[in-house]
């Protein structure tokens, strides 16, 4: 299985690297829509500003190509982080901002409960549905990721998010629809559970 890594400039392009190569898969990085039409798997990272990494995608001219193949051809694709967000329709990060729109959500800022701060930071443990293919063989005791975000993803329709997490109230952690996947954590710095969760993604048949 091959999977590509779209590449838009803003993305923790190496560590995914590094742990989709850890489980044996071979990874390209391009933003070339030949090489992104061919792979059997998408993903898109992500680290900095939504606004800015649309209009990284939109200069390299990305967004129609990715589109079509998320939303026509159906293609898998992994959302990391960032990644995850721009799945989105809209974001109010440094004002207002339209997404890729794959997903009926919007992206809006974390307001926790105090003692709770922004931006979240570090490990934190998820709650999912135990029979889920995504988490097999994540242990429900210990289900930590890690986080680091300051703002997060708001579903219209409910069902699209599979597993939430804890920061002064709730968070959207993981979503899912039909082809598409996407974390607001990190997997590739989550150690043997972020793994597990890159493994199950490769495995399932979609």
């Amino acid at each position: 299985m091959s999977v590509a890594i779209v590449d838009y400039g803003m993305g923790n392009v190496r560590s995914l690297t590094n742990a989709l190569a850890y489980v044996g898969e071979d990874v390209i990085v391009t933003a070339d829509p030949a090489e992104l039409a061919a792979a059997d798997r998408l993903l898109l990272p992500g680290v900095g500003a939504f606004g800015d990494a649309m209009v990284a995608m939109h200069e390299r001219g990305l967004v129609d190509p990715l589109t079509h193949l998320a939303m026509v051809v159906r293609k898998p694709v992994l959302g990391v982080c960032l990644g995850m967000q721009l799945f989105a329709e809209t974001s109010v990060e440094h004002g207002e901002h339209r997404g890729l729109g794959w997903l009926a959500a919007d992206i809006a800022p974390l307001e926790p409960e105090t003692p709770a701060k922004v931006p979240h930071v570090g490990w934190n443990s998820i709650r999912f549905a135990t029979d889920d293919w995504l988490f097999r063989g994540v242990p429900v005791a210990q289900a930590d990721f890690y986080f680091v975000h300051s703002l997060h993803m708001l579903c219209r329709d409910a069902s699209d998010c599979i597993a939430t997490t804890d920061h002064g109230g709730p968070i959207t952690a993981v979503v899912r629809r039909d082809n598409l996947v996407a974390t607001q954590f990190h997997p590739e710095k989550s150690q043997d559970n972020g793994i597990q969760l890159l493994q199950n993604w490769l495995d399932h048949e979609f």
